[in-house]
């Protein structure tokens, strides 16, 4: 039988680290389940930068996924347990800019637009800063509380490659998280600064009616 010929549950394909979340996800609550909601936020960022493996790290046990109304195009859902505190989650489709160009995109941007948010946790490619900061800017002027996570590390690294983390939230005014995700490195300190984001601090709500976006 050929591989996209199995069923859903084949999981011969799949990393050990994301089977063993899939096992814990059907001997859990499903996430209609879970009350008392104390926050909400987004995971942004283009397509292969490690996003949906942060998503499976940061809500390991539940995760709901389906089609934005009116779409094809999917979302996942989820919740985050920190100290006490229950905080829902959002897998948005990857983006380049708030100025959608593609059908996925346009779900992303309508997400973040449409969705109470209390903070977008914006997910970037340590090897690729240059080419990734202009949606930080763009998040940031919009008026979206953001915290930058600069994933992928471990291979930035090897690469001989050095970020100044302190320099750029010093530029940005904004939390700046180093981390690789796949090796579960930075996850404690995304956590942190969630938490203090969320509730040991007063961040400015967003506004959104100074952004102007394509239909």
């Amino acid at each position: 039988m050929n591989c996209h010929q199995c069923q859903e549950n084949c999981q011969s394909q799949k990393p050990n680290w994301l089977r063993r979340l899939l096992r814990k996800n059907r001997q859990q609550s499903p996430l209609g389940q879970i009350q008392a909601i104390e926050g909400n936020i987004a995971l942004v960022g283009t397509p292969n930068v490690g996003k949906s493996v942060l998503f499976h790290r940061l809500t390991g046990m539940y995760v709901d996924v389906s089609n934005y109304p009116g779409t094809t195009v999917e979302v996942s859902r989820g919740v985050i347990k920190l100290k006490g505190h229950q905080i829902g989650i959002i897998d948005t489709p990857g983006m380049y800019s708030l100025v959608p160009i593609s059908e996925e995109e346009k779900v992303a941007r309508d997400l973040l637009l449409q969705e109470s948010l209390d903070a977008v946790i914006h997910v970037i490619d340590a090897k690729n800063l240059g080419r990734m900061l202009p949606l930080t800017f763009q998040l940031i002027e919009a008026g979206f509380p953001v915290i930058l996570a600069i994933n992928m590390m471990d291979e930035a690294d090897k690469l001989g490659l050095k970020v100044q983390s302190l320099a750029l939230e010093t530029e940005l005014g904004i939390p700046v998280i180093l981390m690789s995700a796949t090796l579960n490195q930075g996850m404690r300190e995304l956590k942190q600064t969630i938490l203090q984001s969320l509730f040991l601090s007063s961040p400015p709500k967003p506004t959104f009616g100074k952004l102007e976006v394509a239909p």
